[in-house]
């Protein structure tokens, strides 16, 4: 029986406990044969991750490590999972009509695929010590709580590493493990604000904005994967592990980039630009006939194409707009003899006129011509997989190539607890009755 294609009505507390309990268990300890195509030749085939975390940075960090084929074990709370599972509209409704438990929020769908879901309350004692022998037969952990959280519980890395001394402990908190703001929790949103992104983002002279995507979260993701994947080769040398200390307001600082260094170089304070560049001049959204389109003239030698292309060579000889430093002296007056040709056309006459002429340009896309987009379909960035609960679903593909392994989804997002019965019996070799008597006492479901 295929899982991915078989509909699975988890039984209640009361149904396990009682005569339903040996299917149960033979439904969900199937092989993984059928569910999970091979990983052995993807580069982190053979680790195993512990993924405590929810949400989206932690999440999108062991979603990435699991791409590259690392057996993520993402351990839920038993009573409603990760809390992003119920983050909808939008969701991905149950395919069988009968069956009236919570459909999948797309928010959870996009972060969680190539894991495997498990159900434990290690805030008690038996759960903590599920985690811990976990932990004996794993390479890595990975964390978001806040900063002390698991110590309480006797998860914290000091404890965990006597257990294995070569685990590479990963904790992504808001602000770090040490300073004035450690014990606080953290938001994308709000170190947006706190870090300097938020005052950066919007239109000159209008109110701060977020960014579209919660960038500060999916950035401290990208860190944590690199990190951990350094640790990993480090404990190739030392044959020890390490604790890696991530935080959302160092990820966001270190992403300030060019104007962070403004700032710390010339001491000169950011401001709003719209889709304005402080450095380059014409860089930028320029409003058409119909729509918008973004041109990137980045030296001298575009500005130069761009002139010619769109017939404003008169340009090219005013000395005000001679090299980019003039261009960026003089921006307002350049920018406004440009509008007012772009509004001359539409946006494809527009993207005709420039094709093919070397120079950067773009319209303006919303999501549906994103993934529209010819490249991105000749690229395998929308996948279609089967879902345990609901049916055929796409998502986004996997965006690294490598010549020598294919990175793909081989798992689809699990539903919840869909593997605590494998993991328990295949990995920890727990015994039927163990496993009983921890649901009958609501250590896992």
């Amino acid at each position: 029986m295929n899982l991915i294609n078989a509909h699975i009505k988890r039984p209640s507390f009361a149904s396990r406990i009682r005569c339903n309990f040996n299917r149960y268990k033979s439904e969900i300890t199937i092989k993984s044969k059928e569910i999970e195509q091979t990983s052995d030749n993807l580069p982190l085939a053979g680790y195993r991750v512990v993924d405590l975390t929810r949400i989206l940075a932690g999440p999108y960090c062991t979603m990435l490590l699991g791409d590259l084929g690392a057996e993520i074990i993402k351990v839920e709370n038993p009573r409603h999972g990760d809390d992003s599972r119920i983050w909808g509209p939008p969701w991905a409704y149950n395919k069988d009509p009968n069956d009236k438990s919570s459909p999948e929020s797309a928010y959870f769908l996009a972060i969680n695929r190539n894991k495997k879901s498990i159900t434990v309350n290690f805030k008690t004692k038996l759960g903590a010590q599920i985690i811990k022998d976990l932990v004996k037969k794993s390479d890595i952990l990975v964390e978001n709580y806040i900063t002390g959280k698991l110590d309480k519980m006797g998860l914290s890395y000091e404890e965990l590493n006597k257990i294995n001394p070569k685990l590479i402990y990963a904790s992504i908190t808001g602000y770090g493990q040490t300073g004035p703001y450690a014990k606080r929790a953290g938001y994308d949103v709000i170190v947006e604000a706190e870090a300097g992104l938020m005052h950066i983002t919007g239109e000159e002279g209008g109110e701060p904005v977020k960014v579209g995507v919660a960038i500060t979260d999916l950035t401290t993701g990208l860190y944590t994967h690199g990190a951990i994947m350094a640790a990993l080769l480090s404990r190739m040398r030392t044959n020890k592990g390490q604790r890696i200390d991530c935080s959302l307001i160092e990820c966001q600082v270190a992403s300030l980039a060019n104007i962070g260094s403004n700032y710390l170089i010339a001491n000169q304070e950011a401001n709003r630009m719209g889709t304005s560049h402080p450095s380059i001049v014409p860089y930028q959204r320029f409003k058409t006939k119909d729509s918008f389109i973004m041109i990137g003239a980045g030296n001298d030698g575009q500005f130069k194409i761009l002139c010619n292309a769109i017939e404003k060579e008169n340009l090219l000889q005013d000395e005000r707009f001679k090299t980019n430093s003039d261009r960026v002296r003089n921006r307002k007056e350049l920018i406004d003899l440009l509008q007012k040709k772009f509004i001359e056309n539409d946006t494809e006459y527009w993207l005709s006129i420039l094709s093919d002429k070397g120079i950067p340009f773009a319209p303006i896309n919303n999501i549906k011509k994103t993934f529209e987009h010819p490249q991105v379909i000749a690229r395998g960035m929308i996948q279609e997989v089967e879902h345990p609960k609901a049916g055929k679903i796409k998502l986004t593909g996997i965006p690294v190539k490598y010549s020598k392994e294919n990175p793909r989804i081989r798992l689809p997002p699990p539903t919840l607890g869909q593997h605590t019965q494998e993991v328990l019996t295949n990995i920890l070799g727990y015994s039927d009755y163990k496993i009983k008597t921890l649901i009958e006492q609501h250590i896992i479901s």
